[in-house]
């Protein structure tokens, strides 16, 4: 199969660049995590003014605030975005929670939400994830009881990317406590701001917050506030997750590493006085680097190919995930092999290399294949759902 972009596809990519350009400080080399206190005010400026072209939400239907523009448009500014190391898009609720209220939402919800993300205005996160449930997502335990009208929520959830930034939360909560546990499984949407939740940071390895671990203690969430049907949230949960799994970020993430990898080689010596570029084993890899990265963009073209004929892909998209963070975790880990002792010296010191960004990046990025199911995750829903093998 091979891909193609049209010229109106390619005048958005140049005009999408050109926002990126007027926006984004001089000499913009990205944050690890967009979460960080100093870059929060640049995301929120940036999701502003993406908003404004209507380019947040353009994959959306018009009725919603987009521009019914197609998947493979949309995947463009995703691996443009994500390239730049571009803060403002919020993955959360264009791509994640928004999607899924135009389908299993009520007319309420929607008028309520879905204008106020289009806008870039509504901070969201993901309650999915707690500390007993991670791959086996459907073992969790927070559990929401009816009362009247409203569900009073109490339990906790971990690794809640942009908690201490959200508005607002979709969440997966135990309603039926006696169901098979993939059943009796419920989606609420929450207030972040609402008495009984209490957001604590959890500080990663490369010094950043965007993790916590969010608590309920009798938290009210108003009944109108169920997505879709009472015990059905498994369903309507997985097809979150299938949005997640699409994206080309990764490969965008890598791409851009790799470029800035290849510079390096350009201007850096080896031990032999010549560029490392010339050194036949580094040329070699680089190229096994290009080569892996390419074949995991297309297949997120593929995915979108899929979703611009109107089918949900869940098995390529497990494959896109597989095979773009894999490659943007090689790419990295071939950087500081070849930055060597220099590579974990940390921006401010004289002797960093590319200013300490490979070592940030590379222990930032061991979430990478953990975050939206784990590479052995995927790996057994493509053999499942994908080659239809037997369970055993």
């Amino acid at each position: 199969m091979r891909f193609e972009f049209t010229s109106e596809d390619e005048r958005f990519r140049a005009e999408l660049r050109a926002l990126l350009a007027a926006n984004l400080p001089a000499g913009w080399t990205g944050p690890p995590d967009e979460a960080d206190d100093a870059d929060w005010a640049l995301s929120q400026r940036m999701r502003k003014a993406i908003a404004a072209r209507g380019w947040l939400v353009m994959h959306w239907p018009a009725e919603y605030g987009g521009q019914d523009a197609s998947p493979m448009r949309n995947i463009i500014f995703a691996e443009e975005m994500a390239h730049h190391r571009a803060p403002g898009n919020d993955r959360f609720g264009t791509r994640m929670i928004g999607p899924v209220l135009m389908r299993y939402g009520s007319d309420e919800q929607k008028r309520k939400y879905l204008p106020d993300i289009a806008a870039g205005g509504i901070q969201w996160c993901q309650g999915y994830s707690e500390p007993d449930a991670g791959s086996d997502l459907a073992s969790l335990k927070t559990r929401a009881v009816l009362k009247g009208d409203r569900f009073v929520v109490n339990g906790a959830k971990i690794w809640t990317s942009l908690a201490h930034r959200a508005d607002m939360m979709f969440m997966l909560v135990r309603t039926d406590p006696g169901a098979p546990k993939h059943r009796g499984i419920s989606m609420l949407l929450a207030d972040m701001n609402a008495p009984g939740v209490e957001v604590r940071p959890i500080i990663n390895m490369s010094g950043s917050h965007s993790f916590n671990q969010v608590t309920f203690d009798d938290v009210e969430v108003p009944v109108e506030n169920l997505v879709g049907d009472l015990n059905n949230g498994w369903r309507v949960g997985m097809s979150v997750l299938n949005y997640e799994r699409s994206g080309v970020d990764y490969v965008g993430w890598g791409q851009r590493a790799w470029d800035e990898l290849a510079q390096f080689c350009r201007e850096e010596s080896g031990p032999d006085g010549r560029p490392l570029s010339a050194d036949p084993a580094v040329r070699r890899r680089m190229a096994e680097l290009d080569a892996e990265l390419e074949g995991a963009r297309l297949l997120t073209y593929e995915v979108a190919w899929h979703q611009q004929k109107g089918e949900a892909p869940a098995e390529v998209a497990s494959m896109s995930k597989l095979a773009g963070t894999v490659a943007n975790r090689n790419v990295l880990d071939y950087g500081m092999r070849l930055l060597g002792m220099y590579g974990v010296l940390e921006q401010g010191s004289a002797h960093a290399k590319l200013q300490g960004r490979f070592f940030k990046m590379r222990m930032y990025y061991t979430s990478g294949e953990i975050l939206a199911g784990t590479t052995e995750i995927q790996k057994n829903l493509i053999a499942w759902r994908g080659l239809e093998l037997p369970r055993v």
